[in-house]
């Protein structure tokens, strides 16, 4: 039988050798309490927001277009959690050994858009699931590498910090995280989740360069080149 469509999912380099196929990617916002505040939503309140962007957002590259349609940038740092395994209605047990490994991930966000959607009751995918919307770092094993509440995260524009926090801040720690996705949607092997991101978020312009980090992790960066 004729192939209809050529297609291969993203496959990812991992530390040590390897690569990792994407299945799906998840993102949760309002994962951090001062995020959260600073985009007027009260943490105490709010259930985590799940959404998606598709797998070819995801991409390792030290040169990221800045894409159409927005005037408004905004740069997200998150730590990104891979998964070998999955399935739905998950414990937090079961959740955290489902985890493959780790990255440091973006989560490129053209704000205005978003605002827009927001602000007519419509959806708002095309604000987070744009080409290169989802640039990631080097994954690392879950045997070399597991998040740490003290761990810093954060991200430099031009060699200047616009975010900083630590994993523990996190108001969904990563196995909660993907017990609560997993009642929501049938997890599997592939799957990519980015789980939320410190207050900072900020606009970005073509020409500068982002550089994000969480300890222990390859270090993500990469510049921004005028589409």
């Amino acid at each position: 039988m004729e192939r209809v469509v050529d297609w291969q999912a993203p496959l990812l380099p991992v530390a040590g050798g390897g690569v990792f196929p994407v299945r799906s990617v998840w993102c949760v916002g309002r994962n951090y309490a001062e995020h959260a505040r600073e985009m007027g939503v009260d943490p105490e309140r709010s259930a985590p927001v799940f959404f998606s962007k598709p797998a070819q957002a995801l991409v390792m590259a030290d040169r990221i277009d800045y894409p159409p349609d927005t005037a408004d940038l905004h740069h997200e740092v998150e730590l990104a959690v891979f998964l070998r395994a999955g399935g739905r209605n998950l414990s937090p047990a079961q959740a955290k050994a489902s985890v493959f490994g780790y990255a440091v991930g973006v989560d490129l966000t053209r704000r205005d858009v978003q605002a827009r959607a927001k602000a007519t009751g419509q959806p708002w995918e095309m604000s987070k699931g744009f080409d290169q919307s989802g640039p990631v770092g080097l994954l690392v094993s879950e045997k070399d590498w597991k998040p740490d509440a003290q761990a810093r995260i954060g991200l430099l524009v031009d060699g200047e910090q616009r975010q900083s926090g630590r994993l523990g801040e996190m108001l969904w720690p990563v196995p909660e995280l993907l017990a609560a996705l997993s009642r929501t949607v049938t997890l599997g092997p592939g799957d990519a989740v980015f789980t939320g991101t410190p207050a900072g978020v900020a606009a970005l312009e073509p020409g500068q360069r982002v550089r994000a980090r969480i300890e222990g992790l390859p270090e993500l960066d990469f510049t921004l080149v005028a589409g």
